[in-house]
């Protein structure tokens, strides 16, 4: 069976660690498969959005306007460090006043707006394996491949997640697994300053 570029190429970036994949897993960890699952729908809904509108156009006049662009970095930047910074003081939070909330679909699809990894795939996709097809049929098969990949990544993701809560029964264990979680999620926010591939 022969797998087309763009799918295999979809499949590695996305299942490849990023801000959705380290959300995901705590998401698990913390919350359960089960309750994570909006978060899930959201990421590959936001996803598919994202790349269908990179597919039409929208990532290249983005790239076109340096000051708009470096706008929206410094406000990604941010939001990322501060769903970091979440993340770090959720295992003292949990104990002390119960659990908060997972991310909902809405939630999840609105983060990928600023989420420097999926945008940086889906410029790659949309110049390095588009179809020629006209701009609305490229941006639906972006959408429908991305889409699609993502939901079963976001799946495993999450799952394997909620199989680490099991690892996680006392509070040092717990601690340092969100440490670690928060600790890459902040780092990744350093991915907003790159320059597309």
């Amino acid at each position: 069976m022969i797998i087309a570029p763009l799918y295999a190429f979809v499949f590695a970036g996305l299942f490849s660690p990023g801000p959705n994949v380290i959300l995901l897993i705590a998401s698990g960890a913390r919350f359960g498969f089960r309750r994570t699952i909006p978060h899930v729908l959201g990421v590959a809904a936001g996803v598919g959005i994202t790349s269908g509108l990179t597919g039409l156009g929208l990532g290249a006049l983005l790239l076109s306007q340096p000051a708009l662009t470096l706008v929206l970095k410094i406000g990604a930047a941010g939001w990322i460090l501060w769903m970091a910074w979440k993340l770090l003081t959720a295992a003292r939070t949990q104990t002390q006043t119960g659990p908060d909330k997972p991310f909902t679909f809405f939630q999840a699809v609105l983060f990928q707006w600023v989420n420097p990894k999926v945008w940086a795939i889906a410029v790659a996709a949309a110049v390095g394996y588009g179809a020629g097809l006209p701009p609305a049929q490229e941006a639906a098969r972006l959408a429908i491949a991305f889409s699609g990949i993502n939901l079963g990544v976001c799946l495993f993701w999450s799952f394997a997640g909620s199989l680490l809560a099991y690892l996680l029964g006392n509070p040092k264990a717990w601690s340092i697994f969100m440490a670690v979680m928060a600790g890459l999620l902040a780092l990744s926010a350093g991915m907003v300053f790159l320059p597309p591939t």
